[in-house]
């Protein structure tokens, strides 16, 4: 009785007032997800803004979400139930099940209430897409990539400029985070 009761526990989402159920995240999500939380939260030490993961976003009644990780300035959003209003900063870890919605449809939510700034991961491609908020609107700021010594050993010079192998939080001039540090196993 209790595996039935855990096997059919769903976590859903509310997009515009309809109801996504979502599966539950591999492994590699989940370590993606753990790597990147630990090293904001280190960084967040003693800092007035929070880090959460799989906490619920209240955007307003038809929006609901469980961002993968949430950044949130002002605490006065924070309360028991979860995050009410708009965070500074959301990463969505893509999936199989959700990698359409987190790439369109969540991606022009978080644009339409003002989100600053939003990350795709794609543990698939070991790279990250970073859009930041400029006059209401998402701008693809970079793609970052997970690439080993190997990959760079054959690449040409000017194939290496075009990788970037660190990232920052556009809200952290300080916080400058290897790609290889977020994929690692």
């Amino acid at each position: 009785m209790a595996m039935k009761a855990v096997l059919e526990y769903q976590k859903s989402e509310l997009i515009d007032g309809v109801v996504y159920d979502m599966s539950p995240a591999n492994t590699k999500h989940i370590n993606i997800q753990n790597n990147l939380i630990t090293i904001i939260r280190q960084y967040l030490k003693g800092k007035r803004c929070r880090a959460f993961t799989e906490i619920g976003v209240y955007l307003d009644k038809d929006n609901y979400f469980i961002p993968d990780l949430v950044v949130v300035c002002d605490r006065d959003k924070i309360n028991d139930r979860g995050i009410e209003g708009v965070p500074e900063f959301v990463v969505e870890v893509l999936s199989l099940s959700t990698r359409k919605k987190d790439i369109t449809v969540k991606k022009n939510t978080y644009e339409r209430f003002g989100v600053k700034e939003y990350w795709i991961i794609s543990p698939k491609d070991e790279a990250i897409e970073v859009y930041l908020l400029k006059d209401g609107k998402y701008e693809l700021d970079n793609v970052y990539h997970n690439a080993s010594e190997a990959e760079m050993e054959y690449m040409t010079e000017e194939e290496k400029k075009e990788i970037h192998l660190s990232l920052k939080i556009s809200l952290y001039d300080d916080l400058e985070i290897q790609t290889k540090d977020i994929f690692e196993e």
